[in-house]
Order: structure tokens, then C-alpha cells, then sequence
């Protein structure tokens, strides 16, 4: 590829393998993946990466309740979540996992020289410890002294590990998040990550376990692993093909966007972007922070028995519809509340009476009234230029508003010229400037919905491509 071709790099978390995946997994994905599409119809130069994150003690004792061997474990849920992906019809150009070969070679070479660095010590490390989060905590973090994540009371750890010198990168990286060299959106993740920094700094943090097996072995200490943080950071680099050369890397690097959900906000915006400085690499330009879903007003559990699978929904409303459906639920970058019956509603309103019902009408009156041909080639009358920036500034719920605006307008257009009177009282010159516009209207509709929508978008387009254009099946069947 030329050197001078803009690139665009996008990363998801790597997703913990202590359980298959749900819609708040799916939710990221899907939002990297409107980008990735989106960016490579600019013709960018696009790296797509997602992957597995499969160390730590919780997935040696998740393995166990199974009755498993670790590795078998993590492959069964990998291998889960990559159906899920290939289902959604997700386009990531590597799937990472933090047990392969290369990945565990290049990490072990990057810890050795942040060790050679004097950046990682001996010491001993004693704080409250979430097994769930494989974090420590504070007190302040804590909601009735529970994990405010996984309402468990943390553990009290004291162990001799190798502790990473957190402190030593802390006021360089305060100044990269005030000045957004280091960007974190929205603002209010921002301020509350600054915030973070100056009421409570940063303090070095632990970078190896002694009695967890399940891990990377430290190279210059095989009797510790490594703690599994540190090692699933450094998928974003090995992800693009890096060693673990200090002061190197990948073309494609920096990142351009990263997301997550808020859960893993602060080690992202603190662990991460020190092991960057440690290693001389650049930092990601940024980190975008989307928010939870709440089902029915009830936060996602399995006590509850609410949570939703990927496969639910598409067995329920197809592939496209559901990546629609999570796009669309909120404003990216907030709490999100859904349900199968806003979900049933969204889907009837938006899809089978907007934009199922809008192709229809436009297929059936070409077919009938131009015998299958559009008459001219027109502009498309309505104007759809703000629904790339929307995209780019990763408003995906006003991309699709402006969307869906345009989609209304035509129903409109078409209830207010009505075509079938024009043909009676033969203005045949009126009819076919206005089908050749509505014609124009979903062929640019097509294409503004190809991010989100990729297999609707090409059925739009092949119907108004083909020689003889026809009504065919509706997109959408009403539910």
C-alpha cells in the first residue's frame, strides 16, 4: 500500500474469557466495526483489531468450576466469541489471543526491558483486591465496601510481587490528558480520570502474581506470572505484528481510537499509557468510553436472568436489524436502558414501516410505472452531508437520526407528489423526475447505511443496479 495513504487503526478491548459474550461485548464490537466500514469507504488504510484476553487466576479457577484445563477452557469461550463476531457480520482483520506463541514472546521481551530499565522492582504489594476485575481497589471504589462492578467484597492481599513504577510516569501523563495529546472522551471521562490524578496519584502497582499459575512467567523470574493487566495491554501492539522492541513499532501505530466500556477506563488512562512511556512507544491518540446497558432498568445479571446473547437477537430480528438496534439504543458514550419490547418497537417503526416500507413503494412504482427502469439519472434531492462527520465524531445515533430523517422525508415526498395519480393523468415527464429522485434519495441511503447495515445496503443497491428492477421481498417483515 502507498506510504501516503491515510490510515485509520481501531481497537476493542480484548474481551475476558470467564464467560460467553453478551450485547454490551457486542455493543463495542459494532461500533468498531461501523468505523472500520466506514473509514475503509474513504479508502483509509484500515487495521480492525479484537481478540481474547485468557490469563489470570479468575480464569484458572473459572476453568476448574468447569472441570477443565485452563487452555481447553479459554478455547471453548475464544472460540465463542469469534462465532458471535462472524455472525454479526463483524470485519476485524485479526482476532488476538493473549495464549498465542507470539504474542506471550514479545510481551516476556517488553517486560524484560522495562525490568533492564529499572522501571520494575521487587517489592511487596498489600491492598484490596477484586478477583472478578483482577484489580486492585480503593477504598473510595468500593459501594458498601462491595466491588461497585461485581458487588463482591475484595479480598485483602499481601504478596511479594514485581511492582511496576506507575508513580514515575504520573505528572507526564496528567499533562498529555489535560492538553488531549492523550485524548479521552467524552469530557466528562476526561475530568473524572483528572480528577483521579490529583486527588489520588498514581502509586506503583503490582506486575506479577507468585501463585498463579495461569499466566505469562516472568523472564528473569519463573516463579511469578505475569499480572494479567500488563499482559493484555500489550495486545494492541502484538495485535499489528510488534516484538516487544523498545522504542519500535508498527506502521499502523498509534492507535487511532481505542474503545471500552467505562468499567476499564482507569487502568486504560493510567497502567497502559506508563507501560507505553516505559517502552518509548507513542501513546494511542484516544480512548472513547461508551457506557452500559441496562435491561429494563435493571443492570445486566445472571442472578436476574436477564442477560441477552448476541445470537437472541439475531435469531429474533436477523443480523443487520440488531446491529441497527444496539447502534441506535443510545447516545454513544452514555447508559443505554433496553428491552425486547422497545426492541419489537424500534424494529416495527424504524425498519419495516420506514426504511422497509420506503424501498418497497420506490421498487413497485419503477416497476410499474417505468417498466423497471429508472428513468434518469438525477441528484439525489436531499442533502446527506452531515452523517460522515456524525460518524467521525462517533455520534452514531445522530448519523443514524440524520439517517432516518431523510428516510421520513421521502415516505413524505412521495405521499404529497402521489405518483400513482401522475400516472393516471399520464405526466409521465413529472413521474419520472420524481422516481428517478427517490431512485438517487435510496441509492446514497444505501451507502450512508453500509457501516451499520452492510447486507441491507448491498440488497438496496443490487435491486436498483439490476436490469429490471422489481418489488421483490420486503427488507423488513413486520413483527
Amino acid at each position: 500500500m502507498s506510504s501516503l495513504k491515510r490510515k485509520f487503526y481501531i481497537t476493542t478491548p480484548i474481551y475476558y474469557v470467564n464467560d460467553k459474550p453478551h450485547i454490551g461485548h457486542a455493543y463495542t464490537t459494532i461500533a468498531a466495526d461501523v468505523l472500520a466500514r466506514y473509514y475503509r469507504s474513504k479508502k483509509y488504510e484500515v487495521f480492525f483489531l479484537t481478540g481474547t484476553d485468557e490469563h489470570g487466576a479468575n480464569i484458572e479457577s473459572k476453568a476448574r468450576e468447569a472441570g477443565k484445563e485452563p487452555q481447553a477452557f479459554v478455547d471453548e469461550i475464544a472460540g465463542l466469541f469469534q462465532k458471535a463476531w462472524r455472525e454479526l457480520n463483524i470485519s476485524n482483520d485479526r482476532f488476538i489471543r493473549t495464549t498465542e506463541a507470539d504474542h506471550i514472546k514479545a510481551v516476556q521481551k517488553a517486560l524484560q526491558a522495562m525490568y533492564d530499565k529499572g522501571d520494575i522492582y521487587l517489592g511487596k504489594y498489600e491492598g484490596l483486591y477484586c478477583s472478578k476485575c483482577e484489580q486492585y481497589k480503593s477504598e473510595r471504589d468500593l459501594v458498601d465496601g462491595k466491588c461497585r462492578d461485581h458487588n463482591i467484597v475484595p479480598e485483602k492481599l499481601k504478596e511479594e510481587c514485581y511492582m511496576f513504577k506507575l508513580s514515575k510516569y504520573a505528572d507526564q501523563l496528567l499533562k498529555k490528558i489535560e492538553k488531549d495529546e492523550f485524548k479521552i472522551r467524552p469530557l466528562a471521562r476526561k475530568n473524572e480520570i483528572v480528577s483521579f490524578y490529583k486527588t489520588e496519584g498514581l502509586q506503583d502497582v503490582s506486575f506479577s502474581r507468585k501463585n498463579v499459575k495461569w499466566g505469562i512467567p516472568m523472564p528473569w523470574d519463573k516463579n511469578h506470572t505475569t499480572y494479567v493487566w500488563a499482559d493484555a495491554f500489550l495486545n494492541y501492539l502484538t495485535g499489528l505484528g510488534w516484538k516487544g522492541e523498545t522504542g519500535k513499532y508498527p506502521k499502523l501505530w498509534p492507535a487511532d481510537v481505542q474503545l471500552m466500556s467505562k468499567d476499564i477506563l482507569r487502568v486504560h488512562a493510567t497502567i497502559w499509557p506508563a507501560m507505553l512511556l516505559s517502552l518509548e512507544i507513542p501513546l494511542p491518540k484516544e480512548l472513547f468510553i461508551h457506557g452500559y446497558f441496562l435491561i429494563d432498568g435493571q443492570k445486566m445479571s445472571k442472578s436476574i436472568g436477564n442477560v441477552i446473547a448476541p445470537a437472541d437477537l439475531i435469531k429474533k430480528y436477523g443480523v443487520d436489524a440488531t446491529r441497527y438496534l444496539l447502534m441506535s439504543a443510545a447516545t454513544f458514550g452514555s447508559d443505554g436502558d433496553i428491552g425486547w419490547q422497545k426492541f419489537d418497537e424500534k424494529y416495527n417503526a424504524d425498519l419495516a414501516n420506514n426504511l422497509g416500507n420506503l424501498v418497497s413503494r420506490v421498487l413497485n412504482m419503477i416497476e410499474k410505472y417505468c417498466d423497471g427502469k429508472i428513468p434518469k439519472i438525477v441528484k439525489n434531492p436531499k442533502k446527506l452531508d452531515k452523517i460522515g462527520k456524525h460518524i467521525e465524531a462517533l455520534a452514531f445515533d445522530l448519523a443514524l437520526k440524520e439517517i432516518w430523517q431523510a428516510i421520513v422525508w421521502a415516505n413524505v415526498y412521495i405521499d404529497q407528489s402521489e405518483p400513482w395519480k401522475l400516472a393516471k393523468q399520464g405526466k409521465q415527464e413529472v413521474l419520472d423526475k420524481i422516481l428517478s429522485e427517490l431512485a438517487a434519495l435510496l441509492c446514497d441511503l444505501a451507502k450512508a447505511i453500509e457501516p451499520f447495515m452492510p447486507e441491507t445496503s448491498q440488497k438496496i443497491i443490487k435491486n436498483l443496479t439490476s436490469g429490471k428492477i422489481v418489488k421483490g421481498e420486503p427488507l423488513f417483515k413486520r413483527i
